[in-house]
């Protein structure tokens, strides 16, 4: 484990701290390693820190002019710079100077201000890097803030400065005669930094400062404005060239800067839906789009300061909806609040709460369902308070999805916590707007996903749950919960940019999110074809047990019965009450097929809780686990690391994925001390104790009680009944009382173990 290496490690340690002070004294014969003269200068990013003479310091650097050097000043190495070793970039001629080069193509008489450093500022033994040479460029790369000269090609037909450093990797801050540029390199690593870490411009340009000079980081000069820019205009033009635009001539319209899902259905790219004849004989939901709708209320934004002087680069381009029809819906729409007829739809009845300082409150918008990928220009801002995603703002973001590639598509499914209200007048308000577009053929089923139809009235679970739709396969609805978490990396930092720089970095977060599950997608699907495979065949015997125990005439009524109600859910979604089980006939097996559809209720929440707790854990568990693995995929890691196969566990367990009691969920006694240790998880093993020896006193505290309780009913109870009712019924409570004691003991006997192992 890693702490078994900082064993090995402490005994070594006083070794390595002599070795680094080591490295800070020059050789004895303080040579060249080049020409073998004085050596004065050594570089700290060249492989083993070699000295240099002056000449060679500036020749062997001609190509790596980022690296930071020292001179040696009789007692210690002092940090220097490449240009007081006299090191010039050329550009053109292959790094050599201009035969025309003359004074007329000066880039420092003007376009940039001058750093203004006030003297009390300056350190009392001003080192090198603080007393720059004329004429030099700030160059900020990912190693730090750099100032060298740099000569342009001055040749009749010589391109234009900023040309000609954007040609040779260099993305100037200005245009006339720039005097600040930016590497490709490091705005690549900032854009990489903001994806995967969060990291705003202003902390990530304060470490380049800090990397630069760790004592005086404040006089090192200061663009971290240019950087925001900058980063705008590189991020515009990598997402140009990536989707295809630096060979095309037109513009990019709506949504064409986006990736979307490649396993969803999209006629024209990976599904044909003309021509086909066998397309005439496929069920018409195999071509079915599946979408989720939720909000995310972290993503909030301040009124800009100055909106009349805002810029867009990508307005519309690519998740996020275009300003100016989206604004035109919200004061054509009527922003009506209907009373809900469901419980549990705080999102509807609570009163809206006024943000007078945000302009918007949060996002919202369409993933597809079964993948997790955003859809283009299918996310909106709110303008309500946070429990009020209003209908006019997802009515915009559904039709929006609903025109992405889906040409042909006739059927899709939508997946919302309040799709039991929200759904209810959906084509009318579509009929009524100038600015929604829904196709007519368009057929939309709703959907509530599996965790949140349980905090519904009772009849929504056969109305709305993904159990009782045609063929939209094992889904829970509830992915987007996911996507949030990765998107609120940089709400904190997005909270106060302007709307353009906002919606730009949400777009390629976004576009990011699609991209890691694209190259995932393989995998992902892989494992789910696995999963489905031994569970289709496991539910197969079950309804084939069913079906052999069912009367043929029952079946055929079934049959009947369920087409009128799988029909007739669009236009009234009580006709899937069909699916309840009616008690009141008092027959056996109807209180038995009660108790199942409890029993199959009860499980689809337990999978939810476990799902959440699996992607909870991820935080935990570091760098053992993929953040982007399913919570199915997870389970399948951790049985790898047991000792039972998972093939025969999958056997023995009835249908594993169907039977989420017996599903092994990510705690360290499942995972064993030397995966924790792996993960660096090791401080999670006492919290699992504690909780554990708390489980164990709670169930033998219950089990004393319930022992207590059942010497009483044999003394009173049992002993008094006189008459066989009197006696049945003292029974009934002894055998209650007795599975009460049985499940304690078996909780209590299961902490045991635990503790044991």
């Amino acid at each position: 484990s890693q702490n078994d290496y900082l064993r090995q490690w402490l005994p070594r340690q006083e070794s390595y701290l002599h070795h680094l002070l080591d490295r800070e004294a020059p050789p004895e014969d303080r040579r060249c390693f080049i020409c073998d003269q004085d050596g004065v200068y050594k570089c700290q990013d060249c492989l083993g820190e070699p000295l240099y003479c002056t000449g060679c310091c500036r020749s062997h650097h001609c190509s790596n002019p980022f690296h930071w050097i020292s001179q040696w000043n009789g007692q210690f190495f002092e940090r220097s710079c490449l240009a007081h070793v006299g090191l010039i970039l050329h550009l053109g001629h292959d790094g050599k100077q201009c035969p025309a080069l003359t004074d007329r193509c000066n880039l420092f008489e003007e376009d940039e201000p001058e750093d203004q450093l006030e003297p009390e500022d300056l350190p009392f033994v001003s080192g090198p890097e603080f007393q720059p040479k004329e004429n030099t460029m700030v160059i900020v790369d990912k190693s730090g803030v750099h100032r060298l000269e740099v000569r342009c090609c001055d040749c009749p037909n010589a391109m234009s400065p900023d040309i000609q450093l954007f040609r040779h990797g260099f993305f100037p801050a200005s245009f006339n005669r720039p005097k600040t540029v930016f590497t490709f390199g490091v705005l690549n690593d900032f854009l990489l930094d903001n994806l995967e870490c969060g990291t705003s411009a202003m902390n990530y340009y304060s470490k380049l400062r800090r990397m630069t000079s760790s004592m005086f980081p404040h006089l090192v000069p200061d663009r971290y404005r240019e950087l925001m820019r900058v980063a705008r205009q590189w991020r515009q033009l990598k997402i140009m060239k990536w989707h295809g635009f630096g060979h095309r001539s037109d513009t990019p319209s709506t949504g064409e800067l986006a990736l979307f899902c490649p396993a969803c259905p999209q006629p024209g790219i990976n599904v044909l839906l003309s021509g086909d004849e066998s397309l005439d004989e496929t069920p018409s939901w195999k071509f079915t789009r599946s979408f989720v709708m939720d909000g995310n209320f972290k993503a909030e934004h301040l009124h800009p300061i100055k909106p009349f002087d805002e810029v867009w680069l990508s307005d519309g381009l690519g998740f996020m909806v275009g300003k100016d029809r989206y604004k035109m819906h919200l004061e054509e729409a009527a922003d009506t609040v209907e009373k809900s007829s469901c419980n549990n739809h705080r999102a509807v009845n609570q009163a809206n709460a006024s943000r007078h300082k945000l302009e918007s409150t949060g996002i919202g918008g369409v993933a597809c369902a079964r993948h997790g990928c955003f859809v283009p220009h299918s996310m909106v801002d709110f303008q309500k308070g946070e429990r009020q995603a209003t209908q006019m703002n997802m009515d915009y973001a559904l039709c929006e999805a609903s025109q992405h590639n889906m040409e042909g598509i006739t059927r899709a499914v939508t997946f919302y916590d309040i799709n039991c209200q929200y759904n209810k007048h959906l084509r009318v308000r579509v009929d009524q707007s100038r600015f929604l577009e829904m196709a007519p053929e368009l057929t939309i089923i709703p959907g509530i996903g599996l965790w949140h139809v349980h905090g519904h009235q009772d009849s929504c679970y056969v109305r709305y749950a993904s159990n009782f739709i045609e063929g939209i396969g094992r889904i829970d609805g509830e992915i987007m919960e996911t996507l949030w978490a990765r998107l609120n990396l940089i709400s904190p930092a997005a909270r106060g940019m302007s709307s353009p720089h906002r919606k730009e970095c949400l777009d390629y977060q976004m576009n990011d999110s699609n991209f890691c599950k694209m190259i995932r997608m393989k995998r992902t699907l892989c494992r789910k074809y696995k999963l489905a495979r031994n569970g289709i065949a496991e539910s197969g015997k079950a309804f084939d047990r069913l079906d052999e125990a069912a009367p043929a005439h029952s079946k055929m009524e079934w049959l009947a019965r369920e087409r009128i109600a799988q029909s007739s859910r669009l236009n009234d979604p009580a006709a899937m009450d069909e699916y309840e089980i009616n008690i009141k006939k008092g027959k056996l097996t109807s209180i038995v097929s009660v108790e199942r559809l409890d029993i199959a209720r009860q499980r689809d929440r337990l999978q939810g809780q476990i799902d959440g707790f699996t992607r909870s854990a991820l935080t935990h568990l570091g760098e053992g686990f993929d953040a982007d693995d399913e919570p199915d995929d997870l389970n399948i890691d951790i049985l790898d690391d047991l000792d039972d196969d998972p093939a025969e566990f999958t056997e023995t367990s009835d249908t594993w994925t169907n039977s989420p009691e017996l599903t092994v969920i990510p705690l360290p006694s499942n995972l064993g001390v030397d995966r924790c240790r792996r993960c660096m998880a090791e401080d999670l093993i006492p919290l699992e104790m504690s909780l554990r020896e708390g489980q164990a006193n709670d169930a033998l505290h219950n089990l004393r009680i319930h022992l207590c309780n059942k010497a009483i009913l044999f003394r009173t109870t049992v002993r008094q009944a006189k008459s066989q009712a009197l006696k049945t019924r003292a029974w009934s409570q002894v055998t209650s009382v007795q599975q009460a004691v049985s499940l304690h003991a078996s909780i209590y006997k299961d902490q045991e173990t635990n503790d044991e192992t």
